[in-house]
């Protein structure tokens, strides 16, 4: 496609967008270099640059400022997550996965060349400010957002507690540039959200996979029945989750499928990249005292349910629709995922650096690949009545430089609905322009009244993208009352 719009992130915590596995393996990565033979000419040529760049370079460059720079560009140049990790990128990472992190509170993307706010987390210090959703921020501090990254703007957003920053701001319906100074704050991230939508219909969204994500949502689900304990129906809303740590996302999936099933299995190089993950506590709740899935109701292993997804859904959140699909657990609706099916496992290097490196691809139960293709959803359903809308220019794993590719089926990664291009590209975009944010679980929630629909047996408003993606894929065209 043409322009593609970058995946949302969250300010403070940056785009997790996998499942991460922590590891502090000193011994045992000394032990493998140990009974590797080092490239002696090229360790050569590495410190004869390094020497050259400390005698003939323009000005004096640190010693850690160069090796620091080594490690970062040989780690990064493998696949786009795996990074070298300095005290505050390790910091941030496990900050995000606790969902906590020091920062604004706004959820943001891109948007001709600025960071556009998706949505103000409820009472964080951007939601106190007066920050709105549809917002462009156009400076931070006094130095233009033109230019800049999503990354790099999410960083310079974050900082320390009780210290403050500078937005400008361009809003719709102001003439003038709107500035609001903020201070930031530990921000905690709800990772689960639940409500009953409407008698005998619940919506449960989880947004991130973190520490207590399973926790919460037995917390959530135990709610729900005890608000309406004749459910007849759950939507499972995995839209623009980026994924997150693995326990989370075996969890979830336990709480909807048969005790002790396998929820993903992994395949890499070291034999304890080679392994399955069951619907057992060990395998999500490890440090927990006791099963947090223990006391959920019966009920929840046989409730009829639909997963929505989108092409923010990524990694975890993946696992857990590849899951429920596999099974027949549940109907998929949306749209085709990120595709990010490989595993980023932190091998810390000291007190406060570490290594975040690619060891692994996931699979589904049934052992189809994640990598670059994603879930098709059964039943595609796009974002709005209008059409999928700016979901259909976002980035997938497959458009990134250097992915890892997907090693059970090499036609995957053309398999996504073609447009034509650059010119329905602009056209969605300034549509889009028109348009305020969705807000998921809202009465205007297109997706998720189809879901509904599903649900009750109603005929379900399908795609208008063509999708010859599901034939690739092998999935059967729906045979039942589903309109296209």
């Amino acid at each position: 496609m043409g322009t593609k719009l970058k995946n949302i992130g969250l300010i403070g915590l940056g785009m997790i967008a996998g499942a991460i596995g922590m590891g502090t393996q000193l011994d045992a990565m000394a032990q493998k270099s140990a009974g590797n033979p080092l490239p002696l000419e090229e360790l050569r040529q590495l410190a004869d640059v390094f020497g050259l760049i400390k005698s003939d370079y323009v000005e004096p460059v640190e010693d850690k400022k160069l090796l620091t720079e080594a490690i970062s560009g040989m780690v990064s140049s493998l696949d786009p997550h795996s990074a070298y990790l300095d005290k505050k990128a390790f910091k941030e990472l496990r900050e995000g996965t606790q969902g906590k992190f020091v920062g604004l509170g706004i959820e943001v993307g891109m948007e001709d060349g600025y960071v556009k706010v998706i949505s103000p987390i409820e009472d964080s210090p951007a939601y106190r400010a007066g920050i709105k959703a549809g917002d462009l921020i156009t400076r931070l501090d006094s130095t233009p957002v033109k230019g800049m990254t999503l990354d790099e703007a999410v960083k310079k957003m974050r900082g320390e507690p009780n210290t403050k920053i500078t937005l400008t701001i361009a809003r719709k319906d102001e003439d003038k540039p709107v500035v609001i100074t903020i201070t930031r704050q530990e921000i905690r991230v709800q990772s689960v959200k639940a409500k009953v939508v409407e008698p005998g219909y619940a919506w449960l969204r989880i947004a991130q996979f973190q520490e207590p994500t399973v926790d919460d949502m037995a917390k959530k689900i135990a709610a729900l029945y005890a608000e309406d304990p004749k459910l007849k129906g759950l939507v499972l809303d995995l839209r623009n989750d980026p994924g997150g740590v693995l326990p989370g996302a075996i969890g979830v999936s336990a709480a909807f499928l048969p005790k002790d099933v396998v929820i993903t299995s992994t395949n890499g190089q070291l034999p304890d990249s080679k392994a399955s993950f069951y619907a057992r506590r060990e395998f999500y709740a490890a440090r927990a005292v006791g099963d947090p899935l223990a006391k959920l109701p019966e009920a929840i292993k046989k409730i009829p349910m639909v997963v929505l997804v989108n092409s923010g859904s990524a990694s975890a959140s993946e696992i857990v629709a590849g899951a429920l699909q596999d099974y027949k657990r549940a109907t998929i609706m949306g749209t085709q995922t990120f595709g990010k099916g490989s595993v980023q496992t932190i091998r810390q290097l000291s007190a406060d650096t570490a290594v975040k490196l690619t060891t692994a691809r996931y699979y589904t139960p049934s052992g189809r690949s994640i990598q670059a293709k994603g879930i098709v959803p059964d039943l595609m359903v796009d974002e709005t009545a209008e059409g999928d809308g700016l979901n259909s220019l976002r980035l997938r794993e497959a458009d990134l430089q250097k992915h890892l590719t997907n090693d059970k089926d090499k036609e995957a990664e053309s398999a996504r609905p073609s447009l034509d291009e650059l010119e329905e590209d602009q056209r969605i975009a300034a549509l889009e322009k028109k348009r305020k944010p969705l807000e998921f679980g809202s009465k205007d929630d297109f997706q998720l009244a189809q879901a509904l629909n599903h649900l009750k047996g109603l005929p379900v408003v399908l795609s208008k993208v063509k999708v010859e993606v599901k034939k690739e894929a092998g999935i059967n065209q729906p045979k039942n009352g589903d309109k296209k």
